[in-house]
């Protein structure tokens, strides 16, 4: 039987990293999937990981109440947060199924400079990553990490791990039992 999965964005990049990794964690199960825009209820460019972590429950809950029918939704949130000077780029992932959930976050990485004082200014990463690099939607393509890396991992890739860890308790029901 074809299993549901909502993506709680129409970004095909987030929508693909999501196929790729329900297909990989479960290959013997067919999954039907479809992107929704909801909204994350947080600022255009979350600034730490608390609230880029209400954007990520605030999307899968919405997706979750726009097509409540499906098996699964799923939430991807990015954000950036400063450590010791430098602001980092990372994203949290929110999977939803009935009374089971999974979360992850990505790793990060530092951003350049420039980027850097673009997003202090109050521009949006992909925006700023845009401005730096000269390109137009680098956030539904490569993004960030696709541009410093030459492309070694983009977007796509980078939310890809985060997905499967956050399917790891659909993957081992027996091992992590339901939220209340």
């Amino acid at each position: 039987m074809t299993k549901s999965v909502v993506v709680a964005s129409k970004n095909p990049v987030k929508i693909q990293s999501v196929q790729i990794a329900f297909n990989r964690l479960f290959p013997d199960q067919p999954f039907e999937y479809e992107g929704v825009d909801v909204p994350s209820g947080v600022s255009s460019q979350p600034m730490n990981s608390a609230e880029t972590l209400q954007g990520a429950l605030n999307r899968v809950n919405g997706a979750a109440q726009a097509t409540p029918a499906a098996d699964y939704w799923v939430g991807i949130e990015g954000g950036v947060e400063s450590h010791d000077g430098d602001l980092f780029a990372f994203a949290w992932v929110l999977v939803r199924s009935g009374a089971r959930w999974g979360k992850s976050r990505t790793g990060s990485f530092a951003l350049p400079t420039r980027v850097v004082e673009l997003i202090k200014q109050g521009m949006e990463m992909g925006d700023a990553d845009d401005v730096v690099f000269g390109r137009s939607n680098s956030k539904q393509q490569n993004g960030a990490i696709g541009l410093l890396s030459g492309d070694v991992v983009d977007r796509t890739a980078f939310y890809e791990q985060a997905v499967i860890l956050a399917l790891l308790p659909f993957k081992n029901p027996d091992l992590y039992p339901p939220h209340a």
